[in-house]
């Protein structure tokens, strides 16, 4: 079985990444999004590569197959952003979504920041597990730090302390 691969985003790899998130947004979610509502997109090493920021790729072979990205929100806070796994490269199998996480919190720590926040859909019911597993703690929306981008699909929120 071929190794998942964690690697720094670069701009070559801008086609695939946003091909992987609107395919599975949009597919196995149905939520009506797009490029156009998603500016950050277009825009990764800017957005997500500054400050305390970074976004992470996980391939195989030749294959991106999951992102996840960290947005520094001051006050060593970070928002953990973009994690999306291919279907295919899911569960304990490939283990993809933890490498990922791993990195990022690997990164966190390195950075100093002291937490990270997340906001998801009601519909990624598998998320919530996977993250709750992985210490992260529900928290309403009231307690999000201000700076924290809130998306228009978010409607469940959580805090990790690194």
């Amino acid at each position: 079985m071929p190794n998942i691969i964690i690697r720094r985003f670069s701009p070559e790899y801008e086609d695939e990444v946003v091909k992987l998130i609107l395919h599975i947004q949009q597919n196995e979610f149905n939520i009506p999004i797009g490029k156009e509502d998603q500016p950050d997109l277009s825009d990764i090493p800017h957005f997500y590569q500054s400050g305390c920021g970074n976004f992470w790729l996980a391939s195989c072979g030749t294959e991106i197959v999951g992102t996840i990205a960290l947005i520094d929100i001051g006050n060593q806070q970070g928002a953990l952003r973009k994690m999306f796994v291919k279907t295919a490269y899911r569960g304990k199998m490939y283990n993809t979504a933890t490498l990922l996480l791993g990195e990022l919190l690997a990164w966190a720590q390195e950075k100093e920041l002291r937490e990270i926040y997340l906001g998801t859909t009601a519909k990624f019911l598998a998320a919530h597990r996977f993250y709750e597993k992985n210490r992260f703690v529900q928290i309403p929306r009231e307690l999000l730090p201000s700076r924290f981008p809130v998306m228009k699909v978010d409607t469940r929120f959580y805090k990790f302390v690194v």
